[in-house]
């Protein structure tokens, strides 16, 4: 199981992003670098349009033949609905946004509401979105239906912030060894040496350290969903995904490079 940091939510309800939420195109989005020196923005393409959901637990799913599998499962509330669709010529890059979890209007500034209400859409309180190769296939409006975009078997990658563990030793976030207990030693569980005495004179960035651990951007990658339950509206995904049950879910095709990806 393959963990990344590259993901990245993007929510309307945050007041960080109420200042940037119609100003430049890339200023809220999902998986966004600036190039040094102001070379222009590099986003993270996607291996098709994902969905947003809401972590709901962990249990156990027997398969049909007898196998023990633990599953999360994901459930889904009002949303998903595209909200704007970009493309090269008038934004500079294809990519469809996406809009989850219906909140009352007076929850929204008049600008976001304004941006929901020319995509005719309800009023959400997740914004996201995804970079496609192609978006001719989707308007302002549409609904995406999970049964459709997924299917039994797929493989997905799931982002999500991390649990928040506050601050922790180097034993617990970085798997250091702790010294003797006994003997006379006086070294159990702490840090000990970070860096040489004149030479360098410093401390290398990057040392690992105590710090404050989880509450981290987080994505896992190539799970596999074992069951789509269409009347229930939930999906169970094998294995563990970041968060606590109640966290927001991205959930997008895994990528395969060379397969739904270009190599270059």
């Amino acid at each position: 199981m393959a963990i990344s940091l590259s993901s990245s939510f993007t929510s309307i309800h945050a007041p960080i992003h109420r200042k940037t939420f119609l100003s430049s195109p890339s200023s809220h989005l999902p998986f966004v670098t600036r190039t040094r020196g102001g070379g222009g923005v590099k986003m993270s393409m996607e291996a098709g349009i994902g969905v947003m959901g809401t972590k709901l637990g962990m249990m156990t799913y027997f398969e049909p033949e007898g196998k023990v599998v633990p599953v999360t499962v994901v459930g889904f509330r009002e949303g998903n609905i595209v909200t704007q669709v970009k493309n090269a010529a008038t934004d500079g890059y294809d990519a469809v946004q996406v809009g989850y979890r219906r909140v009352r209007e007076t929850k929204l500034t008049k600008p976001e509401l304004g941006h929901l209400q020319k995509a005719g859409a309800i009023a959400m309180r997740h914004l996201q979105e995804f970079r496609l190769q192609s978006v001719e296939e989707f308007e302002p409006g549409q609904t995406l239906a999970i049964d459709e975009i997924f299917k039994e078997g797929d493989l997905v990658d799931v982002s999500g912030n991390s649990i928040g563990k506050g601050f922790q030793g180097g034993i617990k976030r970085h798997n250091f060894r702790r010294g003797p207990m006994t003997h006379g030693s006086k070294s159990h569980r702490a840090l000990g040496s970070i860096g040489a005495g004149t030479t360098p004179g410093r401390v290398y960035k990057g040392k690992k350290m105590p710090g404050r651990m989880g509450g981290t951007k987080t994505k896992i990658r190539k799970l596999k969903i074992v069951k789509i339950d269409s009347e229930l509206r939930v999906v169970m995904i094998k294995g563990a995904v970041p968060g606590k049950p109640g966290n927001l879910l991205r959930i997008a095709p895994a990528k395969i490079v060379g397969k739904n990806i270009p190599k270059n």
